[in-house]
């Protein structure tokens, strides 16, 4: 099994960006253990702050061989039509994800442009929220 890991804006700065919420780890590091913890999957991952190349990505799932795609969009989620647009367009199931509980967080973050076409939606788990989607996929 395939599977894409995309992160959206500010995701590049994991590991030095507000720590208390999402922690110390950079996503390169987090996701060298993916790596080896799911070595039965072939995991890809691509990040970007641009909505764009999120969206070109998610359009490019299906001919680059990905069977899912674990998606976290960032703020993206709360303010991109066009990014769920993208979402519901495509056949590839994609996994929205969160690292903190947007529910716990400000008012803005509940409202998600993602999960009504999502197979499903993990949040708050810290880092962990990529593995749960990824056993999802089992």
């Amino acid at each position: 099994m395939k599977i894409l890991i995309l992160n959206g804006p500010n995701l590049n700065l994991l590991g030095t960006r507000e720590p208390e919420i999402y922690g110390s780890k950079t996503f390169e590091e987090y996701f060298s253990q993916l790596q080896f913890q799911f070595q039965k999957m072939e995991l890809g991952y691509f990040q970007s702050n641009s909505e764009g190349d999120l969206i070109d990505k998610l359009h490019s799932s299906k001919e680059e061989g990905f069977d899912a795609v674990v998606f976290n969009a960032g703020a993206y989620t709360h303010t991109s039509i066009a990014i769920g647009d993208a979402v519901a367009g495509i056949s590839t199931p994609v996994i929205e994800v969160h690292i903190s509980n947007v529910m716990n967080r400000e008012e803005f973050r509940h409202v998600s442009y993602i999960s009504k076409h999502a197979v499903g939606v993990i949040s708050g788990f810290g880092l962990k929220s990529y593995e749960l989607a990824l056993n999802s996929l089992h």
